[in-house]
């Protein structure tokens, strides 16, 4: 069976790099050695992997991709860190027109 990982980079200007893989080793030697000046990291090395999950569907993988690749930067880190608490504080919708907003809570 073969395995896919979704991997987060952080950027040395601490931007994030959200990516999917069959090999993860590979993967981040390429970023990190610079082999497509066209990348999002190419001017932002050296990068740091920070977050990696594997899934045995290359379906899932992508959808979890895609799913995290919209998420803020602070949302990347506290999944990187495994701050589950603050995930789900940060994943809280606070728009005023959501039913279950309110600001006195």
């Amino acid at each position: 069976m073969k395995t896919y990982y979704v991997y987060i980079l952080q950027c040395s200007d601490n931007l994030t790099y959200t990516g999917v893989t069959n090999n993860i080793s590979r993967r981040f030697e390429e970023h990190q050695k610079g082999l497509n000046k066209n990348c999002f990291t190419y001017k932002r090395r050296p990068l740091k992997l920070i977050f990696h999950q594997e899934f045995n569907d290359i379906e899932q993988a992508i959808f979890f991709e895609k799913k995290i690749k919209k998420w803020s930067a602070k949302k990347k880190y506290a999944l990187a860190k495994g701050d589950y608490d603050l995930l789900q504080i940060l994943s809280e919708c606070r728009n005023a027109t959501h039913s279950n907003y309110n600001p006195e809570n």
